[in-house]
């Protein structure tokens, strides 16, 4: 938990210091992204979630 506590800290040091706010949205859109291939794994779920595509 320390480690993935750590690595956001420094991405958002890194967004703050170097000023790229551009990539704020790609990072939100692969989290997103990363959370529907995790829902979707379950067999409950899935059916809807295919519907969308």
């Amino acid at each position: 938990m320390s480690k993935n506590y750590c690595l956001l800290k420094e991405l958002w040091n890194f967004l703050k210091i170097r000023k790229v706010w551009w990539l704020t949205p790609i990072i939100i859109m692969l989290l997103l992204v990363g959370i529907l291939i995790i829902v979707a794994q379950q067999s409950a779920v899935s059916p809807f979630i295919y519907a969308l595509f």
